[in-house]
């Protein structure tokens, strides 16, 4: 049974408790880095290629050990993804490339193929051996009929983005971590859904 969005933004607020500090670092540094190596004429374009899947990677690490009310996060497992660079270099490369060509078809299909590769960086998170290609099929089995689901909750934090752009952007110090933490949530009630699901079927 899946947890409904609402439920899953309840827990995220209330994992967050004692943490928005740390969560509001982490992902202001996160933010920092990615838009001044962005911001570097041609250099820095070139550079984001290399970096951003790493430190999604990295993201995806930190926001899950806040998720799971680790003692153990901190800042500094925003760069963990350069461990496995290759790894997450790679995996970033090809969620992008699919994307592309599915948009190319046609808008819509772009959006879903996104949402498809959604929990690409928390699988590589999760596990350290699995490989890219794996990854990225793992991702599309887990978003498999969730996709909807993903996108309303999603949709959810739309009033509190209008309220950000009001405050002057102030706002967002609190959604940005909010909204990340509400989608780990997502990606461990899916994940154990399926692990139900896989324990059902085996036992038929």
């Amino acid at each position: 049974m899946k947890t409904e969005n609402k439920v899953l933004m309840q827990q995220a607020r209330e994992t967050l408790k004692g943490k928005w500090g740390l969560a509001i670092g982490g992902c202001v540094v996160y933010c920092l880095i990615i838009v001044i190596v962005e911001t570097i004429p041609v250099a820095g374009q070139i550079a984001s290629i290399f970096i951003t899947g790493p430190m999604m990677g990295g993201l995806a690490v930190f926001i899950l050990a806040i998720s799971r009310n680790q003692s153990e996060a901190r800042i500094e497992q925003l760069f963990q993804g350069f461990n496995r660079f290759t790894t997450y270099l790679g995996a970033y490369w090809l969620m992008v490339l699919y994307i592309i060509l599915w948009s190319f078809l046609l808008f819509i299909p772009g959006i879903i193929a996104a949402f498809g590769y959604s929990m690409i960086f928390y699988i590589l998170a999760d596990d350290n051996s699995i490989g890219i290609s794996e990854t990225l099929q793992k991702s599309k089995a887990m978003m498999m009929g969730n996709k909807w689901k993903l996108f309303c909750l999603t949709w959810r934090f739309f009033g509190w983005f209008l309220l950000s752009l009001l405050s002057l952007g102030i706002g967002f110090l609190w959604l940005i971590p909010y909204m990340q933490v509400s989608i780990a949530k997502f990606y461990e009630d899916v994940k154990n859904a399926q692990k139900l699901s896989d324990i059902a079927n085996a036992d038929v």
